[in-house]
C-alpha cells in the first residue's frame, strides 16, 4: 500500500482525520477480544465490503499483531459464509500482495 488513503485530510479537516484516528484506536485497542481478533474481524468486514486495500492493511496489521495465515483465512471463510463469495475475489487480490 503506498500512500494512507485519508491523508488529504491533513490538510483539508484535520480535527476529522483525528476524530477517526481515535475511533480506530478505541475500536482495535486490546480489551476483552485481543486485538489481533479484532483486525481479523475488521479485514472480514473489509473483504465483504470490496475494499482490497483495507483488507491488505488489516491483514498485515492482524499478521503483526501475532495472527496467523491460517487465521486469516479461517476468518475470511467466516465472511464468505456471510456475505457471498464477492469478498473471497477481493481478499485474492490483498492476499496475493501480502503471500504471492
Amino acid at each position: 500500500m503506498t500512500e494512507h488513503p485519508l491523508k488529504i485530510y491533513e490538510k483539508l479537516d484535520p480535527e476529522l482525520l483525528q476524530h477517526v484516528e481515535k475511533s480506530r484506536d478505541f475500536a482495535f485497542d486490546e480489551g476483552a477480544l485481543p486485538r489481533k481478533y479484532k483486525l481479523l474481524i475488521g479485514m472480514a468486514f473489509d473483504a465483504s465490503y470490496g475494499a482490497v486495500n483495507g483488507v491488505i492493511s488489516l491483514a498485515q496489521q492482524a499478521i503483526e499483531a501475532g495472527a496467523t495465515k491460517e487465521e486469516i483465512t479461517e476468518a475470511l471463510r467466516v465472511a464468505q459464509h456471510l456475505s457471498g463469495v464477492g469478498c473471497v475475489y477481493t481478499a485474492a487480490q490483498a492476499l496475493k500482495e501480502l503471500f504471492g
